[in-house]
């Protein structure tokens, strides 16, 4: 009996009971023992004769409350020539075992999650050589714009333009009379050259793609090519009085080889985007040595190290400024046109440009756990994902190759019966070979995903995967956080009413105190007016409570203090009748101390000058807009009045804004919700788009559909329009795609169409496809306009 032995990482257990159940759910299966470590949150697994397969242990897993970890990994692929090349690949990969795969021709990358202990990335890698591609990790910096051999292929293509010069000159001769100027001999000398040496990468391919029962763009180019080579040179050497296609056959590699290649460089030109962000971060800082300050490699750099930045140069890793002050050019990763100023305890981020003064500043995050790694890394995953609207083209192209197979032979067959011409029957059959294009459907999608979430981007607009792109344009509702998003969130305290029985400094120590542990935006407000008047925040607190949506307890001694909302005090017994009513559009902090009040803190949060006019926008686009918040009632109606929001929802709980969204839902319709990226988790997780804003937080990047770097309002129209932008293109070249095959095949079939000439217009129907994606890069960001 062979066993089979597993180590897999298991998620989810909080204690030893959670590893024990698991063990024993696993060990009731037949051929299964199984050992669980809670330590080490590992399973090792010994599978038997009879024992169920992973998918089933896995399906286990879950069913009993876990989950096995799985890891991440990108591969750049290369050998792939045609969508049915990457469809195929990708079918290979998710029969592995634990594997999940997507391949995107227009990246030429796979983006594979994998359950460590069943394979690792040698693996992934070997199988996928096994299946006739090549298969490298990317590199770490920008690739170079010629890639590994792309100078090997000019080579190629020059020489094989210098061998079908005679049939060039042939050609022309033919018009003015001359229909025997280059010796057939030499015809065939050049097209065997051509098409043994030439088209050796097209057979290469091919006959991979045949050894793994599948079919791919090369089938049909080396099928068309070897029919019209090896008839001509029957032709030629029995001495038959036949036409001969050695022309055919070696312009036909020309064009399609140069085809390629222009393609290979649009789809270089596509990345783009996402390679300049790569290049943001420098290879060297000038860490601080002591009195030194010494040029290391950024790699060298470690968590706590101080380094300096001088005007002009780039951030290295990101941190936090510990002396100095100067404005940072932040354009690449907010979008943001206008330098911002970063002075101490400020965070600055790797990738930004310093302009204009000397900064010190301590190391926080290094290499994938920067702003800009992450940025990229969620960039590359959008990139590599498959928009929904792609499925229709990946089906096509699954039966795609047969088909074309197929039709040839029913055009060499009928054509022949009905014209009594074999040789037009060949020549046509050739040309539905060649004409035949799955690439323009493979690339349609992908390219123009590409280029759009490569300029979004560079506008500090992040989307997770292409659906999120794709399914924001039919955005019908908007849903809005109040503070920080609507507001500026940095609230500001304009008044301080203290009781009788406390003075006014005690009250807004007191008040701080009880907000010291708190990152709530009003909190800070209050811990800084605390700072700036150099109040002491030393009243001994301990058994600190939050309550979500309404306020904050402690205790010190016998004593409970809360600070929170007029209801929150009123609920707890504190008479709070006495408290005057604020002005309207101010929120109001009550203090209380046991069951007696001790004043109240009234703050103002600025509008964002921007937001009447996103508001009125989104109006025009058909888009409502509604306001979910926490704060009063009274705070919040002066706040959309200026706004120039109807509708809201006022003195909300977290869970009370999931219940508005909810409430919002009809059929079709697409909610969306725009908030923090934090505070607001549980309602932007039950939206159809949730909008994290101002944030590139990790739980922003890996929760939010969409992360909008900046805090500008005006972001969100950019979205919308990037979104319009990119599925219009998708759909223009999804149109390209299947209108030039449904008219090319056809024309081809009746013999209107020569195999060169055929040759020529498949291999500039994928460059076509891949240039008008480009046409992305015209996109202007509204907040750059000038």
């Amino acid at each position: 009996m062979t066993l089979r032995s597993l180590d897999l990482e298991i998620t989810g257990m909080s204690c030893a009971a959670c590893a024990a159940r698991l063990e024993k759910q696993l060990n009731r299966q037949a051929g299964v023992s199984a050992s669980v470590n809670f330590a080490s949150s590992r399973a090792v697994i010994t599978r038997g004769e009879g024992a169920p397969d992973l998918s089933s242990l896995e399906k286990l897993v879950e069913k009993t409350g876990f989950g096995i970890a799985r890891a991440d990994l990108i591969l750049n692929i290369s050998g792939m020539s045609c969508a049915a090349c990457s469809a195929r690949l990708e079918k290979l990969l998710n029969r592995l075992p634990g594997v999940s795969a997507a391949v995107n021709l227009a990246s030429e990358q796979a983006h594979i999650q994998y359950i460590e202990g069943m394979t690792d990335p040698a693996g992934l890698m070997a199988a996928i050589d096994k299946a006739g591609f090549g298969a490298t990790l990317p590199a770490e910096s920008a690739a170079s714009p010629d890639k590994p051999g792309q100078g090997r292929a000019y080579t190629d293509l020059l020489l094989t333009a210098l061998f079908c010069l005679p049939f060039l000159v042939g050609m022309i001769a033919m018009a003015f009379g001359a229909h025997h100027l280059v010796p057939l001999w030499l015809q065939a000398v050049c097209a065997t050259v051509v098409q043994l040496y030439s088209a050796r990468v097209f057979y290469r391919s091919a006959w991979h793609a045949l050894r793994s029962r599948s079919a791919n763009m090369n089938v049909l180019v080396c099928l068309g090519t070897s029919i019209a080579y090896g008839f001509s040179l029957i032709v030629t050497f029995s001495g038959l009085r036949l036409p001969v296609y050695f022309e055919a056959s070696a312009f036909v590699i020309l064009l399609v080889s140069l085809g390629r290649l222009m393609e290979e460089r649009a789809r270089h030109k596509a990345a783009a985007r996402l390679e300049a962000l790569l290049t943001l971060k420098p290879e060297t800082a000038n860490r601080i040595e002591g009195d030194s300050i010494v040029s290391r490699p950024v790699a060298t750099l470690r968590i706590g190290d101080l380094f300096l930045v001088r005007p002009g140069e780039s951030i290295p890793v990101d941190g936090e400024v510990t002396e100095g002050e100067t404005e940072i050019d932040e354009s690449m990763l907010t979008g943001e046109a206008s330098p911002v100023l970063r002075k101490t305890g400020d965070t600055i981020f790797a990738g930004t440009l310093n302009t204009t003064g000397v900064l010190r500043a301590r190391a926080t995050s290094l290499g994938s756990d920067t702003a800009l790694a992450r940025i990229v890394a969620l960039v590359s995953r959008a990139q590599g994902s498959k928009a929904p609207i792609q499925r229709l083209a990946d089906q096509v192209s699954a039966v795609f190759v047969p088909a074309i197979i197929a039709i040839a032979l029913a055009t060499f067959l009928i054509g022949w019966a009905v014209r009594g011409d074999a040789s037009w029957a060949l020549v046509s059959a050739i040309s539905v070979l060649v004409i035949a294009c799955p690439c323009s459907l493979g690339l349609a999608t992908p390219t123009a995903l590409m280029v759009g979430t490569g300029k979004a981007a560079s506008a500090g607009i992040l989307f997770r995967n292409a659906e999120a792109l794709e399914r924001l344009h039919r955005l019908d509702i908007l849903a809005l956080d109040k503070t920080g998003t609507i507001t500026t969130g940095e609230p500001r305290i304009e008044n301080i009413v203290p009781s009788a029985s406390i003075s006014r400094d005690a009250l807004l120590a007191t008040a701080a105190a009880l907000e010291i542990n708190s990152e709530h935006p009003l909190a800070r407000a209050i811990l800084r007016q605390a700072r700036d008047e150099n109040l002491g925040m030393d009243l001994a607190l301990d058994h600190f409570r939050a309550v979500p949506g309404k306020g904050i307890e402690a205790r010190s001694g016998r004593n409970i203090y809360r600070l929170g909302t007029r209801d929150y005090l009123t609920e707890n017994g504190v008479d709070c009748d006495q408290v005057p009513k604020g002005e309207a559009g101010m929120t109001e902090i009550l203090v209380s101390r046991g069951e007696h009040y001790l004043g109240v803190l009234s703050l103002s949060d600025a509008l964002r000058p921007e937001a009447p006019s996103v508001m009125r926008s989104l109006a025009m686009q058909g888009i409502e807009t509604i306001m979910l918040t926490g704060d009063t009632v009274s705070s919040a109606r002066a706040v959309a009045s200026r706004a120039g929001i109807t509708q809201l929802e006022a003195a909300l709980r977290p869970e009370g804004k999931v219940a508005a969204i909810e409430k919002l839902r009809g059929p079709g319709r697409v909610i969306g919700m725009a908030g923090d990226g934090i505070n607001d988790a549980p309602a932007l997780a039950s939206a159809d788009i949730s909008i994290a804003i101002g944030s590139g937080s990790a739980a922003a990047l890996e929760t939010a559909d969409l992360v909008l770097m900046s805090a500008d309002l005006r972001a969100i129209l950019d979205a919308l329009s990037l979104s319009r932008a990119t599925v219009s293109k998708i759909r223009q070249n999804l149109c390209f795609a299947f209108g030039y095959n449904i008219a090319a095949i056809p024309l081809a079939a009746c013999g209107l169409l020569n195999p060169a000439l055929a040759g020529g217009a498949m291999a500039l129907s994928s460059v076509s496809v891949v240039s008008n994606s480009l046409l992305l890069n015209r996109w202007r960001s509204a907040r750059t306009e000038h």
